[in-house]
């Protein structure tokens, strides 16, 4: 692979990582909905039905089952990984419905972020990233975790704020814990992103057997903390209204958690995960904005908010600049190397993989793939015919602006992605 190619592809892992964070950050506004009385197991729940949907969905439309089936013949351990992912995805997200209840969106967002600090860290130990890649570069990386360190901080901090002032955060200790907890799971999760997209994996084959993994466990966390079939087929009902909202939720998930892994196969974990966690700037302008969060907390509550949001944001746009150099790419090659001869899989095909030049199998359309589309469709549609109105003030307004800026990040990343590698 040229150095142009190599500072290309790059350059497409850093697009994607920014505009998966406007997806993600929009994915969790329809878990607001926990403050009208939906109890947060059946709002996580419905989110991962979303996803599932979408995960088998849109892999379907852009390369058809058969670029999968032709993915799990070559990589068959990493379906392993992938449930595994899966599960971690799904005890995180639940973990998160609980935090944006007890100190609120804008806050609980930076907290989990802190899976920056771990994707770096695992990027570094088992993947060989940064290495050769010069002080300045390790500066910019490094320096960028501790600006996003101290932003979260400084949102803990204004959620203690909120608390003592008469703010939404019902219990805040709590919610730190479970906005922390998700985002250790949510770092770990990230080993088998990068393992698979090492090995030739494409993205749009890892998320479909991801999905086994995290609507098993979500399906077993529902019937747990519920207490059974018949008391979660209660709640479900009793939230009905609500359901089209959180599916929709998922599905905006699965389009940001796609950017994400292609920013991850392209940009490498310890850059591409921080970048895509500038979705907590993206819930922080949903918090504020559409549903009129962090009132009453004063000027001092404001300002550890958004002070804390902008330290996130420079040590991000810190790690963004912190390009990998042919050094770093030649230790790449080496991880990806290690994982050809552990697995017996073809380097030649895997080095392909890598440089984004292989997009698998053509595109035909099988009966299968029209099949999940229709399902998909009509899960969603009898949805719709039985939703209700948000339960909480909305400002449509903003909806609208934040909808169509996300609508422009996205056109901008699927169309380099297309361009440079037909989404491989």
């Amino acid at each position: 692979m040229t150095a142009g190619r190599e500072a290309r592809l790059l350059g497409l892992g850093i697009l994607c990582g920014f505009a998966a964070g406007a997806w993600l950050g929009a994915a969790e506004a329809p878990t607001k909905l926990v403050v009208t009385g939906v109890a947060p197991v059946v709002i996580s729940l419905a989110m991962v039905v979303g996803v599932f949907f979408a995960r088998w969905t849109i892999p379907a439309l852009i390369h058809g089952t058969a670029s999968i089936g032709a993915d799990l013949r070559r990589t068959p351990h990493l379906v392993v990984w992938a449930i595994l992912a899966g599960c971690l995805w799904a005890v995180a997200n639940t973990l998160t419905v609980y935090a944006i209840r007890d100190i609120g969106l804008s806050i609980a967002f930076p907290l989990w972020n802190s899976n920056s600090l771990l994707g770096i860290l695992w990027g570094v130990v088992f993947f060989h990233e940064l290495r050769g890649s010069g002080r300045s570069r390790w500066f910019g990386v490094l320096g960028g975790a501790a600006l996003m360190f101290a932003g979260a901080t400084l949102l803990a901090l204004a959620s203690a704020a909120a608390a003592g002032s008469g703010g939404t955060a019902a219990h805040p200790r709590h919610g730190i814990a479970a906005a922390l907890m998700a985002g250790a799971l949510w770092g770990t999760m990230y080993i088998p992103y990068r393992k698979a997209y090492l090995t030739g994996m494409n993205p749009l084959s890892f998320v479909t057997f991801f999905t086994i993994g995290e609507l098993g466990m979500m399906g077993g966390l529902a019937l747990a903390l519920t207490g059974g079939g018949a008391a979660l087929w209660a709640e479900l009902g009793r939230a009905r209204p609500a359901l089209f909202w959180l599916l929709v939720g998922g599905f905006i998930w699965v389009v940001g958690d796609l950017l994400q892994q292609f920013a991850a196969k392209y940009a490498g974990i310890s850059r591409g995960i921080p970048l895509s966690n500038t979705n907590q700037l993206w819930g922080l302008a949903w918090g504020i904005l559409v549903f009129g969060e962090l009132q009453g907390i004063g000027a001092a509550g404001h300002l550890r908010v958004i002070g804390g949001s902008l330290l996130m944001a420079l040590g991000a746009g810190a790690i963004a600049i912190a390009s990998a150099t042919a050094r770093e790419h030649e230790w790449w090659r080496v991880a990806a190397e290690r994982e050809s001869r552990r697995y017996g899989i073809d380097p030649a095909w895997v080095q392909a993989r890598l440089t984004g030049a292989l997009a698998g199998p053509g595109r035909e359309r099988r009966p299968i793939d029209w099949l999940f589309l229709i399902v998909s469709v009509a899960v969603f549609a009898a949805a719709a015919l039985a939703a209700g109105a948000p339960g909480i003030p909305v400002r449509w307004v903003w909806v609208a602006g934040l909808v169509v800026a996300m609508l422009l990040l996205l056109f901008a990343a699927a169309g380099r992605l297309w361009r440079d590698t037909e989404f491989s």
